[in-house]
Formats: structure tokens, C-alpha cells, sequence
């Protein structure tokens, strides 16, 4: 059996511990269903003990497959899923059929996807049920099962967490955004620390948009560790206290973004200052309208402080 790899775990505000590395498995529409197995094997034999997937991802069965065959004692593994846009109306059978697919005895971590509720195809606003608070509600009775470990949120901001404590019970253990050096969310960061929130980066390269990995300055720090761009990238985020969840389907790649390497405090202060340089602060990612909305929410609404294609301002 590979030994797990040798980075920092985090502990959650519940006190369990989660590898601040993992390997995430959204790979397109389809579920990357003919490499997903074998990426999820080849990510646990590299020394992964954290794998990342979601019910939208479309893959869950292989990938709870890949863990059951690993050989590796599941108390090991950092497992987790997702529950969907379109379930906030019935979020136990949808974490049901989750627990199902996936048959890993327990689910690490189960997170709400989006804040964003979608019921018969219509997209729900924010006062409309179930809004986030109903969904958070039903999320907290899930604790009870003894199925599932923790429970967080993901792309949600500020606002949207705080709207959750003020009504809520259990303070979300983690959330997950996209998060990199064009994207560092000082604030978000600050404010989740303050409360005992873990911030965990999805697509901590961007995706098919690596802007900030021909900067001069972060390529620079590449040279000078003689590491590729992604591993000061994963570097950057571990440092800051942030789990990153890259994913690569090739052997070399996978193994090269476990491996860490240590940044020095001037370093760490270069890369966070990137994406203040002119044109670096925005998202990377294409699920951003031309009218300024994301799946049926305004920038406004979702307390993203951007303005139309993703960019800050």
C-alpha cells in the first residue's frame, strides 16, 4: 500500500482533519467516466488521502469504486460530495442516493454546491423556497445520520455565510471557491478565519485560463525552487492556511502537485500581491453570463463583488 503523501492536514471546527491537498474530480459533463476511475487509483497510490466529487460531477459510483479498491483503510481517505441545485428541495434523498453511489461506509464532508435553488428547471431567487437557510436546515438533521462526518457550503460569499449563521445552528466546517493568485479572497479569508471556517480552492489554476502562470513574478518563484508553476500554486494556497484540490489525469502531473515545496515569507507576499497588478483580479472560470449572473443569480445577490465576464473591480 502507498504511504500517504506528506503534507499539513487542517483541523475543521468540529475537529476533524482534512489533508490540505486533494484531488478533485470534476471532469466535464460526462463524468470523465472513462478516466475517473484510474485518476482517483493513480491519485491514492501517489500518497492522496483527500478526493473531491459531487453528485453534479456525474461520477460518484466510480469514484467511491476507486477508493473501496484501493486497498487503503477508508479511515484514511478524506471523502468528499455534493449535493446539487436541483435537490435543495429534498436533501436527504439526494444525500441518500449520494451515500449509495459512492458506498464508502461514511461521507467526509457534504457540501451545498451552490446557494443557488433550482426546482422543475425554474431558478429560484433568494427570498423563494427552499432558500439557503431551508437547505442548511435540512443539511444540519443529515449530522444526525452518522452517514456523514461535516457539512459546509461552496461559492458562497460573505453575505450568503452570514445569512446562514444568523438563522442557523452549526457553522459550516469548510468553503469551497475558486481560489488562486488572481483570486485570493483577502476578505472572504479573514472572515472565515474569524469564524472557524475552512477555505478550500476548486481549480486552484483556473480553468483553461492560466493567467497568472505567466506572470513574471510567479514564474520567477518556479525558477528559483526549480518547480513547476502548479506547484507553487498549491504551495501558495497550503501556505495561506487554504486546502487545494488541483486535478490532472496524467501520472506525472498528479504526482507533482502532492509534492510540496516551502515558500519563503517574501515569496508568499509576491504572489499575493498578483493579483493587484493591472488586469490580474478576476475569475478564470466561464460560468459567468454576459449580464453579469451566474446560474440564474446576480453578482449583487451572491455577494460576489464583481462586475460583468467575472472581473473585479
Amino acid at each position: 500500500m502507498a504511504a500517504a503523501a506528506n503534507v499539513p492536514y487542517f483541523t475543521l471546527n468540529n475537529s476533524f482533519k482534512m489533508p490540505s491537498i486533494g484531488m478533485g474530480c470534476w471532469l466535464g459533463p460526462d463524468g470523465g467516466l472513462d478516466v475517473v476511475e484510474d485518476m482517483c487509483k493513480n491519485a491514492l497510490k501517489c500518497g492522496y488521502r483527500h478526493i473531491d466529487t459531487a453528485a453534479g460531477y456525474a461520477n460518484e459510483a466510480l469514484v467511491g469504486k476507486a477508493i473501496r479498491e484501493s486497498g487503503i483503510p477508508r479511515s484514511e481517505i478524506f471523502l468528499t460530495s455534493k449535493l446539487p441545485n436541483e435537490e435543495h428541495h429534498r436533501v436527504r434523498e439526494s444525500f441518500e442516493e449520494t451515500f449509495k453511489k459512492l458506498n464508502c461506509e461514511y461521507i467526509d464532508l457534504y457540501l451545498m454546491h451552490w446557494p443557488q435553488a433550482s426546482v422543475d428547471g425554474k431558478v429560484l431567487q433568494p427570498e423563494e423556497h427552499p432558500t439557503i437557510v431551508d437547505t442548511w436546515k435540512e443539511m444540519e438533521k443529515l449530522l444526525e445520520t452518522g452517514k456523514v462526518r461535516s457539512i459546509g457550503v461552496s461559492n458562497f460569499s460573505v453575505k450568503t455565510i452570514q445569512t446562514i449563521l444568523a438563522h442557523c445552528k452549526v457553522v459550516p466546517a469548510v468553503n469551497q471557491v475558486e481560489m488562486h493568485p488572481c483570486l485570493p479572497h483577502m476578505e472572504m479569508k479573514g472572515f472565515c478565519d474569524a469564524k472557524g471556517i475552512l477555505l478550500t480552492a476548486y481549480s486552484p489554476f483556473g480553468q483553461g485560463n492560466h493567467l497568472f502562470f505567466s506572470d513574471t513574478d510567479f514564474v520567477n518563484v518556479a525558477k528559483a525552487h526549480n518547480a513547476s508553476v502548479a506547484q507553487v500554486a498549491v504551495a501558495w494556497a497550503v501556505q495561506r492556511g487554504t486546502v487545494a484540490i488541483p486535478k490532472s489525469v496524467h501520472v506525472e502531473r498528479i504526482k507533482s502537485n502532492i509534492a510540496l515545496i516551502q515558500l519563503t515569507p517574501e515569496e508568499m507576499k509576491l504572489i499575493d500581491g498578483i493579483h493587484k497588478k493591472p488586469g490580474m483580479h478576476r475569475s478564470l472560470l466561464g460560468y459567468h453570463a454576459p449580464n453579469a449572473m451566474v446560474f440564474g443569480w446576480t453578482y449583487e445577490q451572491l455577494g460576489w463583488p464583481m462586475t460583468t465576464g467575472g472581473i473585479v473591480p
